[in-house]
């Protein structure tokens, strides 16, 4: 079926079925947007059976999720925050690569294949993350703070990861990672210097005009994410920037609020999209090494991020809520997997483990965050936190 407006009748219309019976057998919402990908997908009963351009909408709400988590974050506390948290995240994730890596040998699969899968499932989830943190903690609280700092780096590390795979092999290395880096400072330099002398001017002269200040907002996330995208980076990245740069204006928070129905709406189609790729007949085959990896990060992550911020200075129940909330793989695992496979570097198995592994632990570590910790969505009253 091709015709969009229908399938977003079918999704929407599914999810709200299906989020009702999550909500009353006491279940993550999450959870229910993906088990109807799953139900109604190319792999299911198929009334849904092309999702790319689902795909391509659901993309806009990781853009806007990534704007927003900028726009909370003023320059000058990320900047103490990143370098606190750089040296741990460059070590976890090693250590990450390097399990993930000898799980992935040990279960039959060849050493670039494992290495590759290694690369991909080191990340950490940060829609997953930030959409079950609630937002007080996330904008007012110290540990929210040093998730957001942990996952930055990590999404970082991610695209020039990507970058390399998909180019960066015929490349000087040490020259396309100096490009990349450039890139990312020119931008950033760039956007604030934009927002403080372009965009201040005009919100100053229509601020009465509620629409044209949205607007401005909106279109000021999404051209930097496109100018990000056009020049090599990611649309994420540039989403980031253009929330942080914007975070210097005094109506920051209050054009955070004002995107959050947004944002969610094309969450549920992200999530969606996730459930719809689940390919049940093409991993069959991987199902068995792909549960034993989703346990190992999902147990692993928690206790290496706890051992490493209790090194950091953190208090260890700190830690602790921050290893299990960064305990599983990310939507970055996934953006490895389709470019290494279309690098030629794995195969569609090797490509199915990870996507495997990445819904699993998505699955997994939901359950764990939600019945453990307080989250906007859980299904109890007294962990429920907006």
């Amino acid at each position: 079926m091709d015709n969009i407006i229908f399938e977003l009748v079918l999704i929407f219309a599914g999810a709200a079925i299906l989020a009702t019976l999550f909500l009353y057998l006491k279940q993550p919402i999450i959870l229910a947007y993906i088990a109807l990908g799953v139900a109604i997908g190319p792999s299911g009963i198929g009334l849904i059976d092309n999702h790319h351009h689902i795909e391509q909408l659901s993309h806009i709400g990781i853009i806007l999720l990534l704007f927003l988590i900028g726009l909370n974050l003023r320059p000058d506390r990320m900047a103490g925050l990143v370098g606190r948290v750089s040296a741990l995240t460059l070590i976890t994730s090693a250590m990450f690569m390097l399990l993930t890596t000898l799980a992935a040998l040990l279960m039959g699969f060849s050493l670039v294949h494992s290495l590759i899968a290694g690369a991909a499932l080191m990340f950490s989830s940060t829609i997953v993350g930030l959409k079950l943190i609630p937002t007080t903690t996330l904008h007012h609280k110290h540990r929210g703070e040093m998730m957001v700092s942990v996952l930055l780096l990590q999404d970082i590390l991610a695209i020039i990861i990507i970058l390399l795979i998909s180019g960066g092999q015929e490349d000087n290395i040490p020259l396309t990672v100096s490009l990349l880096l450039l890139k990312l400072f020119l931008l950033t330099i760039i956007s604030f210097y934009v927002v403080k002398y372009v965009i201040t001017a005009l919100y100053i002269k229509f601020d009465t005009i509620h629409e044209h200040t949205f607007l401005m907002s909106l279109g000021w996330g999404l051209m930097v994410a496109g100018a990000a995208e056009y020049i090599g980076l990611s649309f994420e990245m540039g989403a980031f920037i253009a929330g942080v740069s914007f975070s210097t204006l005094p109506i920051a928070l209050v054009i955070a609020e004002e995107l959050k129905p947004l944002r969610d709406f094309f969450l549920i189609l992200f999530f969606f999209s996730i459930g719809a790729q689940f390919d049940l007949q093409a991993m069959r085959d991987v199902i068995l090494p792909g549960i034993v990896i989703a346990l190992i990060i999902v147990l692993a992550k928690p206790l290496i991020f706890r051992w490493g911020f209790n090194l950091g200075g953190e208090k260890d129940y700190v830690s602790k809520e921050l290893g299990i909330r960064l305990g599983q793989a990310s939507e970055f695992s996934l953006l490895v997997a389709y470019t290494a496979l279309a690098s030629g570097l794995i195969d569609q198995r090797s490509s199915y483990l990870i996507q495997t592994v990445v819904i699993l632990t998505f699955v997994i570590s939901t359950y764990w965050v939600i019945y453990k910790y307080p989250t906007p969505i859980s299904s109890e009253a007294s962990q429920r936190r907006d």
